[in-house]
Order: structure tokens, then C-alpha cells, then sequence
């Protein structure tokens, strides 16, 4: 991971933290997409507190200087992505994290 990589997923898990996200994981999905580097996936507890998951990365990565390229999902907010380039975030309820498992997804060999 390079430097500035490291500095937005250190921001981003950060923001998550200090919102309360729950069971966030960092993929490394570099050799499998060319769409970005990394994923990284948290649960909320509700639709609104996605939106405010979601709403805290994207003030504090702003804050920080990175771009946010895109935003996905507020408006059912079971699930939220947050495209950052070097990193996309996913902030999930936990019966649709469960359901899409995209640590299993984005953990399998190419084949």
C-alpha cells in the first residue's frame, strides 16, 4: 500500500470509528480489479446511521484533502458506497452485508 493509500484508509477507518461502525475490514483487492486498490467494508446499526457513517468519511476525507469521486445508495441507504480512487467504501446494514458477503466475494482466487 502506498503512502497515500495508507493515509486515506488510516482517515476513512478513523471517521468510521468515531461514528461507531461496526466490524470494519480492509480488502486489499489490487490484483483482482483495476477499479481501485482497496475496499472497505463497516456495518450500522439503521439506515440513518449509514447515512451518518457515510457523512462522516466524506467530511473528514475532504478534510484531508483526498477527493470523494462518487456517492451511491443514500437514497434506500441499506447500503452506501463511497468511491474515493485508491479506496471504495462500503457501509452496510448487517443482514445486506451478510447477504452480498463481499469479503467472501473479494477474498476468492481468480479463476
Amino acid at each position: 500500500m502506498n503512502a497515500k493509500t495508507e493515509k486515506l484508509t488510516q482517515v476513512i477507518n478513523h471517521a468510521l470509528e468515531e461514528a461507531k461502525a461496526k466490524n470494519i475490514v480492509v480488502l486489499d483487492v489490487a490484483e483482482m480489479t483495476s477499479i481501485t486498490d482497496h475496499m472497505m467494508v463497516a456495518s450500522g446499526t439503521s439506515s440513518r446511521h449509514l447515512k451518518a457513517l457515510a457523512n462522516a468519511v466524506i467530511s473528514d476525507v475532504k478534510a484531508q484533502g483526498f477527493e470523494v469521486l462518487g456517492i451511491e445508495g443514500e437514497a434506500g441507504a441499506e447500503w452506501i458506497l463511497v468511491d474515493m480512487a485508491d479506496v471504495i467504501l462500503h457501509v452496510m446494514l448487517p443482514e445486506t452485508r451478510e447477504f452480498y458477503n463481499l469479503e467472501k466475494f473479494w477474498s476468492m482466487p481468480a479463476a
